[in-house]
């Protein structure tokens, strides 16, 4: 029996991007499979949030991604455009959001299409691996191809089904909180939530006492 967790993730996270091909390999070699629910960053969700964050947070979040991705053997650096449209030193987040919104509504339609997990890492290897205005050109167009999808159809797609995919947005959001936390990434099984890339081993664990078996 295929063994199943949510998968929350957002495309402005490092985290969620730095955990996400070991995610993909994981349901290549065992039977189990990623519900993937894509939210909104924490700069949209929480009105205000970076500007009461502890200055000192930023700083070691850089270090400390750059040393995972330097671990994990994945390349890295910080997002140019930033997903998040905001003004750094203020902390203000404008409504208008042309990339994250775009890119969070294409992921539900990724996932609904059964792609959901090869896209996340396709999409966030092109964000965060070190292609500068990933948001330009081919570079997302390419990266939906390799996912096995067509951009400009999700594109058109989100288009005609904004509300629609605002709506699941926002279930996935309260699902979330549901299951226990607010961060990503959240992996959530049988109700149990394991909070950011370094619990993927925990959950795998979870999962082996569940009877997790190889596939074939």
């Amino acid at each position: 029996m295929t063994l199943e967790y949510d998968l929350f993730w957002s495309f402005r996270s490092p985290y969620s991007y730095l955990v996400t091909k070991r995610l993909l390999e994981f349901e290549r070699e065992f039977d189990v499979k990623a519900n993937v629910r894509p939210v909104y960053p924490i700069a949209v969700r929480i009105p205000g949030f970076f500007k009461q964050v502890n200055p000192m947070w930023p700083p070691y979040l850089l270090k400390d991604t750059a040393r995972i991705a330097e671990m994990e053997g994945l390349p890295y650096a910080w997002p140019s455009p930033d997903p998040i449209v905001m003004d750094m030193k203020t902390g203000e987040v404008p409504e208008e959001q042309p990339y994250i919104r775009r890119l969070t509504r294409a992921g539900v339609l990724a996932a609904e299409k059964g792609k959901g997990l090869p896209f996340l890492y396709e999409i966030s290897t092109v964000i965060f691996g070190g292609v500068r205005k990933w948001n330009e050109g081919e570079h997302l167009r390419n990266a939906a191809k390799r996912a096995g999808l067509d951009m400009d159809a999700l594109d058109a797609e989100a288009g005609q089904e904004k509300d629609r995919l605002e709506a699941v947005i926002a279930e996935n959001e309260a699902a979330q909180k549901a299951a226990g936390h607010w961060g990503v990434p959240l992996m959530v099984f049988e109700g149990e939530p394991f909070f950011g890339q370094d619990r993927f081993s925990h959950l795998k664990w979870r999962l082996e006492q569940k009877g997790l078996k190889k596939r074939g």
